[in-house]
């Protein structure tokens, strides 16, 4: 269970990061997917991410640190916000140039929307990741709003979907920030990791 989060820095620039001598982990999915909200949960820190009924809030790389031990990353979320097609640009590139080049990133925890059929937006941005062997983690969120059992068809569905991106299906979690459905899976995934790098 985590025990201190604060907000570090945001930037723009990768190289602008802070030092990247603890482990990494990046989230980032379709704008009002639930990211700010699934953040907050896993923290167990109400208003660590700031929340917004606009999406395309997230306009920066955003670092927490976590009990002195790892990053949390915020990255800005790829589909409905209304900016410049240049503004746009700008954004891919960062977090692009961040993704490939950040060299204490772990993993990243890719957010899918569990109550919707696959999205285009998703499989091209997962296709994306596979292309530049960047390690990712699908995390579907927003599973208290439908039942378990379309839920666990829609992950399905997913899965099979994106079969053709992976050589072997990426892990993945379900969760809930309403519910906390997830919570523990998924810190204990990254403290395993953790373990892993602070073991090198």
């Amino acid at each position: 269970m985590i025990k201190k989060a604060k907000f570090l820095t945001s930037n723009t620039d990768y190289k602008k990061c802070p030092s990247p001598h603890k482990p990494e982990f990046a989230f980032i999915g379709r704008s009002n997917v639930g990211k700010s909200s699934l953040i907050n949960m896993l923290t167990n820190t109400k208003g660590l991410a700031k929340i917004s009924g606009t999406p395309g809030k997230t306009q920066l790389i955003n670092h927490f640190e976590i009990d002195e031990r790892w990053y949390m990353v915020d990255l800005p979320g790829y589909g409905f916000a209304k900016v410049s097609k240049s503004h746009k640009a700008d954004w891919e590139k960062m977090i692009k140039d961040y993704l490939t080049l950040r060299e204490n990133l772990e993993a990243t925890f890719v957010l899918i929307d569990s109550r919707l059929s696959p999205q285009k937006k998703d499989l091209e941005f997962i296709l994306w990741c596979a292309e530049n062997a960047i390690p990712i983690v699908l995390i579907f969120t927003k599973a208290d709003k439908l039942a378990k059992a379309k839920i666990q068809a829609n992950v399905r569905k997913f899965l099979k979907t994106s079969e053709s991106i992976f050589e072997e299906a990426p892990m993945y979690f379900i969760t809930s920030s309403t519910s906390a459905l997830g919570r523990d899976e998924v810190l204990e995934f990254i403290e395993e990791v953790n373990h892993g790098f602070y073991a090198q």
